[in-house]
């Protein structure tokens, strides 16, 4: 069983590594980044919403919790990853 002088220790050892590293920072004044927020364009916005409606909409035609979810699969989930595949080797095609 810990005694109070092993708790004291172990405590003041934490706040020690948590305090002295902010109490020894140089006092220089450093330059501030800006940060830009990039809005999204009309077509991404376009490709995450039928990224999400698509697979739902699959999902509660196909209903995978009572038949085979393979189907699901193939059906639901295959098209969007696919479209988000081919987008992708295409970008590192075009980079290059």
């Amino acid at each position: 069983m810990p005694g109070y002088q092993e708790i004291l220790i172990i405590s003041a050892i934490v706040i020690g590594v948590i305090f002295i590293p902010r109490m020894m920072e140089s006092k220089k004044p450093t330059p501030k980044l800006i940060r830009t927020r990039k809005s999204l364009s009309g077509r991404w916005r376009l490709a995450i919403a039928l990224s999400i409606v698509y697979p739902l909409s699959a999902a509660a035609i196909i209903q995978p919790w009572r038949r085979n979810p393979t189907v699901f699969g193939y059906l639901g989930l295959g098209p969007v990853l696919l479209g988000w595949l081919i987008y992708w080797v295409v970008q590192g095609f075009r980079r290059k």
